[in-house]
């Protein structure tokens, strides 16, 4: 049985949680660099799902464009600081603003949107279905690349 969206896209939010507190305690260039890698390509997945499964399905249940729209635009801020981090003169720095764009979108997603998705019905288990097989794509994408 596939996982309800929410707990999926959850889980995606305590990982990255995790790797902001991973990279902020790395000491070496290196690791640091290799965290800000996963931690953006971790986000652009993220978004990804949430933009081609999650954010649809909720427009269509809800009918809540000003919530919809909000995200979107929220994706879009992290997506423009996302671009920067890997030419970023200041890696710390761009992380930093990576992580309080991000930190600032899931609170905003956990307080807003979730509630509604869940009081409004959504077929939230064949969305999850749905979510781990688009990611399973993306992962087998990569990997032949």
């Amino acid at each position: 049985m596939a996982q309800d969206a929410i707990a999926l896209l959850e889980a995606d939010h305590h990982r990255v949680e995790e790797l902001f507190r991973e990279f902020k305690s790395a000491g070496d260039p290196q690791a640091k660099l290799h965290l800000a890698q996963v931690i953006c390509m971790e986000l652009t997945l993220h978004a990804m799902v949430e933009e081609e499964i999650f954010y649809p399905a909720f427009a269509r249940a809800t009918g809540d464009e000003q919530v919809l729209q909000h995200a979107l635009k929220e994706h879009a801020e992290i997506k423009e600081l996302i671009a920067k981090v890997l030419t970023a003169e200041n890696l710390d720095g761009a992380i930093e603003a990576v992580k309080q764009h991000t930190l600032h979108h899931v609170d905003d997603e956990r307080k807003g949107m979730f509630a509604k998705a869940r009081a409004s019905g959504m077929e939230l288990a064949t969305l999850g279905g749905q979510i781990q097989a688009r990611r399973a794509e993306v992962a087998d994408a990569i990997q032949e690349a």
